[in-house]
């Protein structure tokens, strides 16, 4: 904890960890471009091992962003992060600050979504991946079974967290936090299978939204980034 509040190493007013969350931020971007060009090509086998490790490294990362409540442009406290007027903090900071938020939410919903389909949506033909043509359906029965499953297996950590005196309620709010954009992937595959019964449509469709989304988020990180550390930096950093 300490360690992230030293001065960062870009040069700006920022700590180490908000330039750390930069830098994962410009990281993960850069290969889910290189991801989606891959896609374009057809090249299956290296578009899924890339997005499937680029999406696995960044939902870790976001773990670690609430586990330590330091890392991202976001750690400041107050107005005394920010040190431009009134005016432009509550007009303009805030309501970017708002988006962004927004913005993170959905696209950790869709990156633990994006992981389920691209599973679920190929297929090996001839030892090369493609999307597969076929329908994706689920059941509310099934969605039940292995939620429950999952649950079961959280209850039984953190009760051996209990006993093992190791309980903090950081992990509490992380796990149901975790269970809960699980929950809402599950009801969002519900209403999406309607609209793209097609494994290989759905697949697209929703990997172009992703994209936007992360190309959005990416700029609108940066700018928060540099309206905190480098155009009105405040008491932090």
């Amino acid at each position: 904890m300490d360690w992230l509040r030293d001065p960062g190493f870009f040069g700006t007013h920022a700590t180490i960890g908000a330039d750390l969350s930069q830098l994962m931020a410009t990281l993960f971007t850069g290969l889910f471009v290189i991801g989606w060009f891959q896609a374009k090509r057809n090249q299956g086998d290296a578009h899924h091992w890339l997005m499937l490790s680029g999406m696995t490294a960044m939902l870790g990362f976001f773990v670690s962003y609430y586990l330590f409540r330091q890392l991202g442009v976001l750690a400041f406290e107050g107005k005394e992060g920010f040190g431009g007027s009134e005016a432009l903090y509550r007009n303009v900071f805030i309501p970017l600050l708002t988006f962004h938020i927004i913005l993170v939410v959905i696209g950790l919903v869709m990156a633990v979504y994006m992981i389920v389909l691209g599973f679920r949506a190929q297929m090996i033909e001839q030892g090369r991946r493609i999307l597969s043509e076929r329908i994706l359906q689920t059941t509310w029965g099934r969605i039940a079974m292995i939620f429950g499953v999952l649950c079961t297996v959280v209850t039984m950590y953190l009760l051996y967290l209990v006993a093992a005196d190791r309980f903090r309620m950081g992990r509490l709010v992380v796990w149901v936090g975790l269970l809960a954009l699980i929950a809402i992937v599950f009801a969002l595959e519900m209403g999406i299978q309607r609209i793209w019964p097609d494994g290989a449509r759905r697949h697209r469709a929703l990997g172009r939204f992703t994209m936007v989304i992360y190309c959005v988020l990416f700029f609108t990180g940066s700018f928060t980034y540099s309206m905190l550390y480098i155009l009105y930096p405040g008491k932090i950093g």
